[in-house]
Formats: structure tokens, sequence, C-alpha cells
């Protein structure tokens, strides 16, 4: 009995090698570069041999694409999220919002993904490409998405702006720079910022009947 336990216990690890080798890869990658990041630091980062890293990703290049996928997979279901939100369209806007901030600005490796594409976008400009259709792109359909349902249901205005995503999604990228950069010396109270976002965004979006009825 004791032994299958081990066993199990063992294939556990094993299938959950490939994850950790790639959360690895991300802190190497991001902290010193694709041409300084090296397959051994990675592999002690994990606590296993370079070998290792090579049975699961063949090539260094192999591993690079593989992690900027596994970075991006938090972004793939945002549609089937949306289609969870309920109620008026001012609150499902509110959450979709929340939820943008916590995805953009407050997650760390969501910041630090995006220094490592300015910093090394010029190199791999395919990074900057993929980085735009796996995270960027996704947010942006299923914000236009949104609008437009809104629209359709009465509750929100026709605005040329809702056609433009970037208009009103591009305060949360602003403070994810200014995490970047200022986060020790000047920082923000981000409820307060998503607050005042999210309220400047309403009160040019929602109807003057669905103000009325508020």
């Amino acid at each position: 009995m004791a032994e299958k336990k081990k066993l199990g216990v063992r294939a556990q690890r094993k299938a959950a090698r490939p994850l950790e080798i790639l959360d690895a890869a991300f802190e190497e990658f991001v902290a010193h570069g694709y041409v300084a990041t090296r397959v051994e630091d990675i592999a002690a980062r994990v606590g296993v041999t370079k070998g290792t890293v090579y049975f699961y990703f063949e090539t260094k290049e192999v591993l690079f694409e593989a992690m900027f996928k596994h970075m991006a997979v938090p972004f793939a279901d945002i549609r089937a999220q949306l289609k969870t939100l309920t109620g008026p369209y001012a609150d499902r806007i509110k959450a979709f919002f929340y939820f943008f901030y916590e995805r953009i600005v407050l997650d760390r490796r969501s910041r630090e993904m995006l220094r490592f594409i300015i910093s090394e976008g010029s190199r791999f400009p395919q990074v900057v490409d993929r980085h735009y259709e796996e995270t960027i792109a996704p947010m942006f359909d299923a914000a236009r998405e949104l609008f437009e349902e809104g629209v359709a249901a009465g509750e929100l205005r026709a605005s040329a702006a809702l056609q433009i995503p970037e208009l009103t999604l591009s305060p949360a990228i602003m403070l994810s720079f200014w995490y970047m950069l200022f986060a020790d010396r000047k920082p923000r109270d981000v409820k307060a910022f998503i607050d005042g976002h999210v309220d400047l965004l309403l009160n040019g979006m929602v109807t003057r009947a669905e103000r009325t009825i508020k």
C-alpha cells in the first residue's frame, strides 16, 4: 500500500514538472532577457538537471514558446467568464473592468510579461504579435462584445468610443506602466483608481433612461 502511494506521488510530481519548468522559465526570462537566460539556471530553480528540462522541451526556443503559451492561458476563457455575468449592463461592465484590472495591473506576472515584451520586442517581434493575439486581443474583443450587447439591450449609448476598446481599457494599461516605473516611490490607491475609471466610463456610456432608473 505504501509503495503504491509513493508511486502515486511520483506520478503527480512528474505530471506537474513541465508546469514547474515553465514557471521557472518565466522568472528567468523576465529577470535576464532571452539571450542571457541559461537553461541550467531554469533547471536550478526547479531543482532538476538541465537534461530534465530538455526531456520536456527540446530547445531553449521551444521552451520559450511554451512559456508564452502557458502565460496566455488565463486570458483564453475571458468570453466564457463574460457569459456568467448577469444583471444590468452597468453592473456587468463593473465586474468586467475589475476582472481586467486584476489580470492586467494587479497580477505581477502580467506586469512582468509586459516589461519583458517592451525590452525584448525589437529582437522578437513575433513575441509582440503573439502577446497581442493571445492576451490583449481577447480582452478587447470581450469588451467590444459586452458593449454591443449593452447597446442592443438599450442600456448603453451607441457611442463611437464603444467600437474602440483601446479608449475604454487604456487607463488600466497606463496603471500597469505606473506600477512598473513608480510603484515603490509613488504608490497609487488602486481601488480608488478603478472606481474612478469605472464611474467616468459609465457616466459616458449609460443611457439617460438607465441613469434615471438608478
